[in-house]
């Protein structure tokens, strides 16, 4: 592993969700333990967090949303498929039921997307570098096709997709949070001809499911990142440097009814899981270990 060096872009997603996860995940870039950002363009405090970004010259990308809040493009906030009855995105789960049935049309989903490329051109001043999905929304059926398409419409060259080596040997996560992400990893895999015939790229390995929330530790992060090396190495041809995204979601916990992407801010984001992704992270211990296995912190416009 030594001789290797290894690019690591720690990706903090949900930028601009509200004021208390933008300070968290600003202090983490500025402690020098994430180095790139993801925006929620829906998010209620989304023009703050550009600005932040701006700031701090901190690499932005666009984190799409097609599952929870507000659409963005004026035409869809009434009556089109992507919308509950009570005028919101469906929801995680919710947004994959209405797909399985047939119930999305796919042309509004290009519509979203592309507004949301362009306010994130109108808020940050440049189009973004990498777009990835919130909830993985991305790589679902149909989905990613019209994602790809916009992508390669808008000259954006990196993407994620969620597969996780080692994934499968995480019996700390609980069978139905097992069970969705053993989903996004098999829609993920039905995604890589897709994405690749676009010309999208993404980092070699990605890390982040098993490191989520109440279940990241410097330990487990390290040896995330040690497996998945190995794994890859392991695999014949590789050159002498490999790329890892790992996902991230530090904040400071939000106070209701401040944040969201227009219906408040969800569980997830007022836990103290949040908080403690943010106390993890910026460990020396964690960017001790950096050093030592030769890692270095980028972003995607430094691939």
């Amino acid at each position: 592993l030594r001789m290797l060096q290894v690019k690591l872009i720690v990706t903090g997603d949900d930028f601009g969700y509200c004021p208390r996860r933008n300070q968290g995940i600003v202090d983490c870039f500025l402690a020098g333990a994430i180095s790139n950002v993801s925006l929620l363009v829906n998010g209620s405090a989304a023009a703050d967090a550009a600005e932040l970004a701006r700031r701090h010259n901190i690499p932005i990308g666009l984190h799409a949303n097609l599952s929870e809040g507000s659409p963005v493009c004026e035409v869809l906030k009434t009556n089109c498929s992507l919308l509950n009855q009570d005028g919101f995105f469906h929801g995680k789960m919710g947004f994959r039921t209405a797909l399985s049935k047939g119930l999305l049309n796919m042309s509004e989903v290009k519509q979203e997307l592309k507004a949301q490329v362009e306010l994130f051109h109108e808020l940050t001043g440049h189009l973004p570098p990498h777009m990835d999905g919130h909830q993985h929304v991305h790589v679902l059926p149909e989905v990613r096709h019209v994602f790809a398409e916009v992508l390669e419409e808008y000259g954006i060259k990196y993407t994620r997709v969620p597969i996780e080596p080692g994934l499968h040997n995480c019996d700390w996560i609980p069978p139905s949070l097992m069970d969705f992400y053993l989903g996004v990893e098999e829609d993920s895999f039905n995604t890589v001809d897709v994405f690749t015939k676009h010309g999208i790229r993404w980092a070699d390995i990605y890390i982040g499911l098993s490191t989520m929330g109440r279940n990241m530790s410097v330990s487990s992060i390290r040896s995330a990142i040690d497996s998945a090396i190995l794994q890859l190495t392991a695999r014949a041809e590789h050159s002498s440097t490999v790329t890892i995204e790992l996902m991230v979601h530090p904040g400071y916990p939000s106070v209701p009814p401040t944040g969201g992407c227009g219906e408040g801010p969800d569980d997830f984001s007022q836990s103290w899981e949040r908080l403690h992704e943010l106390q993890t992270l910026i460990k020396p211990e964690l960017q001790s270990h950096y050093k030592s296995r030769n890692i270095q912190l980028c972003s995607f416009k430094d691939l």
